[in-house]
């Protein structure tokens, strides 16, 4: 069997004024300081998986990424935030794992308790269990889309919105083989079919089909069984995101549709000075060409 040659992924995360990316070697946050100079934060990246390979099998490889997506990421936004000015101290690892719990119970207690303890007061649905959790998925994927929007009115979430659509918009550049120049990335669409939003939306219609398997039990025993098996439905989704994003499948690109959609909430069309933030943190990162390519 043939195998195919295909580039490794680049990922990213918009932070505060800035980029974040991580390459397959390294991991970089690029920031525009107040003086309006650029400062790049470079790290190797490392992974569990390196240290235990099992990690890498398909769901267990999910689980792993969220993990090591919101770790990274806190750090990148504690990191954006000093070096934009808007804080005075860098943040301990107690800082971040501190809020990374304090946001965990914030979002199961919105996306998760809420929905399900709101669901059976809908008129009209009775004791269907499918009907039951079929509605509840309705509630958390409106209040996920309320959320969105509502934080999308700020001036800081706005600008954080329009370093996400340069992100996109290099990672586009940079897997077309194209120089990294603003002229360059500027043509590129904003929308990418790896993107978090993407990944937050099929997380919740998984969970919808997940979650119809156990009926309708109490309340407490619905929230945790939800939070006991979201790693279950975020490994799905993962690998329902990383087949799409190597998929040029017409049928593909119908299914991802709704969250490339969605984006037009996340994203905004960047200006230069922010999509030159971005190349910088791509180029930080950016693999050789021995390196940058793999086969599947």
């Amino acid at each position: 069997m043939k195998q195919k040659r295909i580039k490794k992924f680049v990922g990213g995360q918009a932070v505060i004024e800035g980029v974040m990316m991580r390459g397959p070697k390294y991991t970089a946050t690029a920031v525009r300081e107040p003086d309006g100079g650029i400062v790049v934060d470079t790290t190797p990246t490392t992974s569990l998986a390196e240290r235990y390979p099992i990690l890498k099998q398909p769901l267990l490889r999910g689980c792993l990424a969220l993990y090591e997506s919101l770790t990274i990421g806190m750090k990148a936004l504690a990191y954006s935030a000093k070096a934009a000015g808007e804080e005075e101290e860098s943040m301990s690892n107690k800082d971040i794992a501190i809020t990374m719990v304090v946001s965990t119970l914030f979002a199961i207690g919105l996306f998760l308790a809420l929905p399900t303890f709101v669901a059976k007061y809908i008129p009209g649905i009775g004791d269907n269990y499918i009907a039951l959790n079929l509605v509840e998925g309705v509630i958390r994927l409106a209040l996920f889309l309320i959320y969105i929007w509502a934080i999308g009115l700020t001036p800081d979430i706005k600008r954080v919105f329009q370093y996400h659509g340069a992100e996109h918009k290099v990672i586009h550049t940079y897997e077309d083989d194209q120089p990294l120049t603003v002229e360059n990335v500027r043509k590129h669409s904003r929308l990418h079919a790896r993107c978090g939003t993407n990944f937050l939306l099929i997380v919740m219609v998984v969970s919808i089909i997940v979650f119809a398997f156990l009926g309708w039990p109490n309340l407490l025993e619905r929230i945790v069984s939800r939070v006991l098996l979201m790693p279950v439905v975020a490994g799905i989704a993962y690998e329902v995101i990383r087949w799409a994003g190597r998929s040029d499948s017409a049928v593909v690109k119908a299914l991802i549709g709704p969250g490339l959609w969605l984006q037009y909430m996340t994203t905004r069309e960047p200006e230069a000075d922010q999509i030159e933030v971005a190349i910088r943190a791509l180029e930080a990162v950016r693999p050789s060409e021995e390196d940058a390519y793999e086969y599947i």
